[in-house]
């Protein structure tokens, strides 16, 4: 997609610049949470997401010193609903507008995160429209979800890598993780890039920019040894200063933020906020194939070899993209958070924003034409998601026993997103989010292998 800016003018016109476009962001999700207060208080059907009034009961529960999980069906770090306080003596739709201010951070550091890497100003622009006015983006906080937070919190911690501040990183790194578990997944590519030969004590890390990934194909056999040989060094020197470091601070934190809501929640907080997500068996459909043998199956206890096969897919599929794609940091985890959410026992749509986030900071290294191929991709992964939502419809509000074809819908949304993926990948231009040191001895080695 981005041959296709390549031959127009660096900056954008005057109506559409970074902060132009800002200022008509924050705008549009003022108007719309003061818009859902409108719908919520004179139509039958709520512009509210049911998971904020979860939320804010939990709020509400902390404001009065009881525990948030008193709250039936809330399953989240207690930090949320402490966020969320200022719902019960403030206005109740603080939260909204905290998740507002998230998403619209998000579109700030996919800027800042490109500028870095010294993408043309015209291809950050359009890079981060696909995310600021994108309708799935600007609705999901405005209708009080929370998964901006997260997706801010994410990309921070890119950039403080990015700037060399590893303590940073793994402070919020550890903080995310406690806040939601699906981020543990980028552990491993982020120890695999922290290596000494990127990071060095006191300076920032060279950053490989945009104009020298233009001149890069897919991964030539050259860069493919040389990768493998940067692996073998990566594995010889596992227990690296900076890799320790990172490990020592986000465990820390993470174990610190757990330790400390066990003490004040006990076994309560435990299960609903993490060892639930990791046992969850939800036999409601959803967009996962495994849905439907949970239906069948619900009424039985679920051996753990049967639990074990369910996430055999998802580990494997994560440690080939971390062995392919760990050098260029950000394309790595893009792909294991879709194929992560793609394989996963249990898919909603809000987990669709856990990629969105990061697909704007791969777009300027795509070689993939909106038209007609991007256009195809597109029309397909939408084509999938409107098919399922049909028989979902036909299950939910016309109570139609359409669970077998639901399931086939199920089958075919996971085919989408595999295709979609491999296509991204073969049209993807391999581009390292970090210059290396090449020493002497190293060079060698790689010829020796050439």
């Amino acid at each position: 997609m981005s041959r296709e800016l390549e031959n127009t003018d660096d900056e954008p016109p005057k109506w559409m610049k970074f902060r132009s476009l800002l200022v008509f962001s924050i705008l549009l999700r003022v108007f719309l949470i003061v818009y859902g207060e409108w719908q919520d208080a004179h139509m039958e059907v709520r512009y509210t997401d049911v998971d904020y009034i979860v939320f804010s009961d939990a709020a509400s529960l902390i404001a009065s010193g009881e525990s948030p999980y008193k709250r039936t069906t809330y399953r989240y770090s207690p930090l949320l609903a402490l966020l969320l306080t200022p719902n019960s003596f403030f206005h109740r739709s603080w939260g909204k507008f905290l998740f507002s201010a998230c998403d619209l951070l998000v579109g700030w550091f996919v800027h800042k995160i490109l500028r870095e890497r010294k993408v043309p100003e015209k291809i950050c622009t359009y890079s981060v429209m696909v995310w600021l006015l994108n309708p799935f983006t600007f609705t999901i906080g405005t209708r009080g979800n929370c998964e901006p937070i997260v997706c801010a919190m994410i990309l921070w911690i890119i950039i403080s890598l990015m700037r060399g501040n590893l303590s940073q990183a793994a402070f919020w790194y550890g903080l995310v993780v406690h806040f939601r578990v699906y981020p543990i997944i980028y552990a491993l590519p982020i120890i695999l890039v922290l290596d000494s030969q990127i990071f060095r004590s006191g300076q920032k890390p060279a950053l490989e920019d945009w104009n020298t990934g233009q001149a890069k194909t897919p991964i030539s056999n050259t860069e493919r040894k040389t990768f493998l040989f940067n692996l073998s060094t990566t594995l010889k020197s596992l227990f690296s200063r900076e890799r320790i470091m990172f490990a020592l601070i986000s465990g820390g934190v993470f174990l610190a933020c757990n330790a400390v809501s066990f003490y004040f929640y006990g076994h309560k907080f435990l299960h609903e906020a993490l060892l639930y997500h990791l046992t969850r068996t939800d036999p409601r459909h959803n967009f996962s194939i495994y849905f439907y043998h949970i239906y069948l199956h619900y009424e039985r206890q679920f051996s753990a070899v049967e639990k074990l096969i369910s996430f055999l897919p998802q580990f494997t599929v994560q440690f080939a993209l971390v062995f392919c794609f760990s050098q260029d940091l950000v394309f790595c985890i893009f792909l294991q958070t879709v194929a992560f959410v793609a394989f996963n026992k249990v898919i909603t749509a809000q987990y669709f924003v856990w990629f969105y986030c990061l697909l704007p900071l791969i777009l300027p290294w795509s070689r993939m034409k909106l038209k007609w191929e991007g256009l195809l991709c597109i029309i397909m992964w939408i084509g999938a998601q409107t098919h399922w939502l049909l028989w979902g419809y036909m299950l939910e509000f016309k109570g139609i026993n359409v669970f077998l074809p639901l399931w086939i819908a199920s089958l075919l949304f996971l085919a989408a997103n595999t295709f979609v993926l491999v296509r991204i990948i073969q049209r993807h231009r391999f581009s390292p989010l970090f210059r290396r040191y090449e020493s002497s001895t190293s060079s060698k080695n790689i010829t020796k292998l050439d």
